[in-house]
């Protein structure tokens, strides 16, 4: 039985191998050799370590590892005879048959064609202001191929050399940040040089990165809400949109930072009892004395996207909000308790076998010890984010 890499393994590999990279980049910037490019320090080479591949092919990620394992055998040895001050031909015999016997992988398995922006981290902090500036810009610029509904079925759609891909599917969480802002930006090309999409940068579009960016904020939050509606989950993790909050007895504060504790938010609920076990988030303009209290037009109408319904509709719905800042679990309107059923964005892994301690009927306390005990992880490219 071939040895396997476990779950933990990969993802720190895949983790190693991205800080890798973004070290290499930080280092190429201060020697001048990577410039800033949309207001990042540009990758400069044609090709990124292919994580996705690592991700999906088992194999293929345990020959990575055992070729990086030969590599630092190999230059040990070197170490160690160059240490000695003299020639040591056993040692530079060992490195290398090391390296000659290493099971190296397929170059096309290990690398993928990259772009000046591939490793660029979208500055936006995926806001609730964001989201919704992003909106504005995809029904004016957008809407047109691409579709109201995100289906690529737009008005001008058939006009086009190829039809628009859908964007509510696994699209916009397989690609990196980067590498999705780079086509938006710059544009799309089929094999043959044709142009599959113009790219929104000058002289087409004035649109500036940050408006971009916040393009790119909508549609995820867009597709996660059709994702959730077409299939009952969220197939990938859904960051909680960040937005001003106001807590009891505290200074105004960020969502975001209250990232490592549990949230549970509340759609306009005229009153709503504290629970120690998370810190409870009142959406309503009129609640008594919350917990804490987030009002904004931005949020309602972001949460609304990531439901997948209108914002008149928002009322009665809750969430609960895990301590990494992921949605994971969603209650409807006029529903008595929680329930297994109502996490709908799960590790992937096999449930944990979790001896209840809960009293009868308590479904929130289940679920909260299923998202701390299976926590999810996105990753991008085949990279963790």
């Amino acid at each position: 039985m071939a040895w396997s890499l476990p779950a933990e393994g990969l993802n720190l590999l895949l983790t190693a191998l991205l800080q890798a990279q973004l070290g290499l980049r930080a280092v190429l910037h201060a020697l001048g050799l990577a410039p800033d490019i949309h207001g990042q320090p540009a990758w400069p080479f044609a090709y990124r370590i292919a994580g996705e591949m690592l991700a999906l092919e088992p194999g293929h990620a345990r020959r990575v590892v055992i070729c990086i394992a030969c590599l630092l055998l190999a230059g040990l040895s070197l170490l160690v005879s160059l240490a000695w001050r003299r020639a040591r031909p056993g040692l530079w015999v060992l490195a290398a048959a090391v390296l000659l016997l290493a099971p190296w992988p397929e170059p096309h398995l290990l690398l993928a064609p990259a772009v000046p922006t591939s490793l660029h981290a979208s500055p936006t902090g995926f806001t609730a202001q964001a989201i919704v500036r992003g909106q504005r810009v995809y029904q004016q610029q957008c809407v047109r191929c691409h579709g109201a509904d995100g289906r690529g079925e737009g008005v001008e759609a058939a006009q086009l050399p190829m039809w628009p891909p859908t964007l509510n599917g696994s699209l916009l969480w397989k690609r990196l940040d980067g590498e999705l802002f780079w086509r938006v930006r710059h544009g799309m090309r089929a094999r043959d040089g044709s142009s599959t999409m113009p790219g929104f940068g000058p002289p087409l579009s004035h649109l500036s990165d940050t408006q971009v960016w916040e393009v790119l904020d909508y549609l995820q939050a867009h597709a996660a809400g059709q994702m959730l509606q077409e299939s009952g989950a969220w197939t990938y993790p859904v960051r909680m949109p960040d937005a001003a909050v106001q807590c009891r007895h505290q200074p105004p504060r960020t969502l975001h930072s209250l990232d490592g504790q549990r949230l549970r938010v509340v759609a306009d609920a005229a009153s709503v009892q504290d629970d120690p076990r998370l810190v409870t988030v009142n959406l309503a303009t009129n609640a008594s004395d919350p917990e804490c209290q987030a009002n904004t037009p931005e949020l309602r109408s972001s949460l609304a996207l990531v439901l997948g319904v209108q914002p008149a509709q928002l009322a009665g719905h809750q969430l609960l909000v895990d301590r990494d800042g992921w949605l994971r679990a969603r209650g409807q309107p006029g529903q008595a308790d929680w329930s297994a059923s109502d996490l709908v964005c799960r590790s992937g892994a096999a449930p944990v076998a979790l001896a209840s301690t809960a009293a009868a009927g308590d479904g929130l306390d289940g679920l909260i010890r299923r998202m701390d005990f299976e926590p999810v992880r996105l990753l991008r490219g085949g990279f963790p984010h």
